[in-house]
């Protein structure tokens, strides 16, 4: 073999490797090309294809040109080189390189052209993203547009319901008075108390939970003894079962016995009848050794109250203590009228002959015995409104005003309630003097020692599964119904079941409703059925069990009702029945409850969508387990501090905003 032939043969085979490894490479490319523009035109995926057909001709070309260079040792025939003789005499292996060339820029090329093809396709890719990051960023805006005009149009409605008369008489309001300094008493906190340093009184605030907020707030007292309570009362605080005060009442009886006004807000069974009832007969009792009062005189104390069970309830209790403070205590005797509906006034004449150092009663028959002259608030420095935030609400709103208009002295004013959203305190502040604002525990929060059970049940199979949860405790158990012929159903069926059964609702009479809380206090029944008209205040102690038959329209009766057990630190039970009948946003604001109180949470209501950021922060400071955030992380509603809607979807401001409940019609619950 000819060294020139060798050489060729050297060459051919560095082309036969050389070519398969560019194509395979071209491949890898034109694959990762079309892995990244899967939406680019098909005619560019068809002029690849011709592209690589034309590169696959043309190896064929020069592997056929190779093929004959090899057979032919002198010349290269062409017709297109007729007249270049001199390129017939070049060596084989200068126009083998020569082809090696040709090939070589033509894969160059290729390559340059697939890098274009590379690049625009990834700035197709790249504008697809920035127009993704746009479409999120759109998003992210809108979004914050939307808060922005919820919190405009909830800005104007929190104005709207800030455009109220002072709730101060009319006396004051004409004459523009204006009180800037609390009553004056003769109570002092004992000198070694008061001789602590603040500290030492925050330390006993933070280990008890109690939040206050005010000026010149008196101290935190402990023991009954060191609040200078007398010993009949005491003894008979001993006899109910209550040896120390709770932490309401650690802090809301001295502020009371120092002559402030005070907004107190505690959970459900906490003592907070106690703590404004207890100063108001120490109070009176000053009052009557002071000068004794006469017939047509009194009272010294007035408390307001939503119904008359919750009025009768507290009208017992003071008389408890006025009877311990005489027969024990050598004291005069005082005496307390009950002004609610249902109570035959002339029954009553014998207490106004006399006068009257104290009244419970409920706004209806209260402005009834004012129109009548039956009595008078000349003497009347002292003014407890239970429930506040029920009785501040439209329904009773004017009533309290026109009582109000028959003060003629300053007064002491005293707020409570388990439930107080920021706009009922706004308003109440207007008729309070430098108040204290007593609070433990969030206001609207509920008992901890309750355990909530929420269960999905179908209406139609409700009544039959009530059965099976009655025998999750023992007696005595309380079932609330939103409807009075539910209650009159349940009763009737349990009576059927062989169960020991009351029931109340506003369509029974006086003496029936307090007939059957009686046989259900002293435990000759082992069930009560009943409206909401239970549900506020009432005290049973022994209350092993609540059943909600259903959810009720607003989350703070929900409160209210699980509010009946776990009273005076006893666990209790409360099981909930809800369906697709209720609203999305009362489902959520308890199921914000559940978790802010630690309790378990079924899955229907984690499945209801929400885009509210209050439950994804309770559930990241809490792995998912609840707990508790601070309000300034919430974006409760601000009318009924509920926390699974805004404001602008507040159910109770929509019902409210409609025409005024006829409570007349209504059967007169609160009358």
């Amino acid at each position: 073999m000819s060294e020139e032939s060798r050489k060729h043969d050297i060459e051919e085979q560095h082309i036969e490797k050389w070519i398969p490894l560019k194509e395979r490479k071209l491949n890898q490319i034109k694959s990762k090309l079309n892995n990244l523009k899967q939406q680019q035109p098909q005619q560019h995926s068809q002029q690849q294809e011709n592209e690589q057909n034309n590169a696959t001709a043309t190896n064929t070309n020069i592997t056929n040109t190779t093929t004959t260079t090899t057979t032919t040792t002198t010349t290269t025939t062409s017709s297109n080189n007729d007249n270049n003789f001199e390129d017939e005499k070049k060596p084989i292996y200068q126009q083998s390189q020569s082809l090696l060339d040709q090939k070589f820029e033509m894969i160059k090329k290729q390559e340059n052209k697939t890098q274009r093809e590379l690049q625009q396709g990834g700035t197709i890719i790249e504008n697809d993203v920035n127009s993704s990051n746009n479409n999120n960023n759109n998003g992210e805006e809108n979004k914050i547009k939307e808060e922005k005009r919820l919190d405009m149009e909830e800005s104007d409605i929190l104005k709207s319901l800030k455009t109220f008369k002072p709730l101060v008489s009319v006396k004051d309001r004409a004459k523009d008075v204006i009180y800037t300094d609390s009553i004056k008493t003769n109570w002092r906190a004992p000198r070694y108390i008061l001789e602590r340093d603040e500290k030492d009184h925050q330390k006993v605030r933070d280990q008890l939970n109690i939040i206050t907020d005010g000026e010149d707030i008196p101290p935190p007292i402990t023991t009954f003894k060191e609040m200078k309570i007398p010993k009949p009362v005491i003894d008979v605080l001993l006899e109910k079962g209550i040896k120390k005060p709770s932490p309401i009442q650690v802090q809301g009886l001295p502020v009371i016995l120092s002559g402030r006004d005070m907004i107190g807000i505690a959970y459900t069974g906490s003592g907070k009848t106690l703590v404004f009832t207890l100063p108001m007969v120490l109070f009176a009792l000053e009052e009557e050794c002071k000068l004794p009062i006469i017939q047509g005189e009194g009272p010294f104390g007035l408390i307001l109250c939503p119904s008359r069970e919750l009025a009768r309830q507290t009208y017992d209790l003071v008389n408890s203590f006025t009877n311990a403070l005489h027969k024990n205590g050598g004291h005069p005797q005082l005496r307390t009228l009950l002004a609610i509906g249902g109570i035959d006034l002339r029954e009553q004449e014998h207490i106004f002959k006399k006068g009257v150092h104290m009244i419970i009663a409920t706004p209806g028959r209260l402005l009834d015995l004012l129109n009548k002259k039956k009595i008078n608030f000349k003497l009347c420095k002292y003014l407890g409104l239970d429930e506040a935030d029920r009785l501040i609400d439209l329904g009773f709103e004017d009533d309290i005003r026109s009582v109000l208009d028959n003060f003629t002295n300053q007064r002491q004013t005293l707020l409570f309630s388990a439930t107080m959203p920021k706009k009922i305190q706004e308003f109440a502040r207007s008729a309070l003097v430098l108040p204290v604002e007593v609070n433990v525990g969030r206001a609207g929060a509920a008992n901890l020692n309750v355990t909530q059970e929420v269960e999905f049940v179908k209406p139609e199979a409700k009544i039959v599964y009530l059965l099976e949860c009655l025998q999750k405790t023992p007696p005595p158990v309380l079932i609330f119904c939103e409807n009075k012929k539910d209650v009159d159903d349940i009763y009737e069926y349990l009576l059927l079941k062989q169960v020991e059964a009351v029931s109340i609702h506003g369509d029974k009479s006086q003496d029936e409703r307090e007939s059957a809380i009686k046989a259900f206090r002293e435990g000759k029944k082992d069930v009560l059925v009943a409206t909401d008209v239970a549900s506020k205040g009432l005290d049973f102690p022994e209350i092993q069990h609540v059943i909600n038959f259903d959810m009720p329209r607003e989350i703070e009766n929900y409160i209210h009702r699980i509010g009946r057990t776990g009273r005076r630190g006893n666990k209790g039970v409360a099981t909930t029945f809800i369906n697709k009948n209720n609203t999305e946003s009362l489902l959520l604001d308890l199921k914000y409850l559940l978790i802010e109180a630690k309790q378990k949470v079924p899955p229907a209501l984690l499945e209801i969508p929400d885009d509210n950021q209050y439950l994804q922060k309770l559930q990241d400071r809490n792995g998912n387990t609840g707990g508790g955030a601070d309000d300034d992380d919430t974006k409760p509603c601000e009318y009924c501090d509920g926390r699974g809607h805004r404001l602008v979807n507040c159910p109770k401001l929509k019902k409210q905003a409609g025409p005024k409940r006829d409570f007349f019609g209504s059967g007169g619950g609160d009358w």
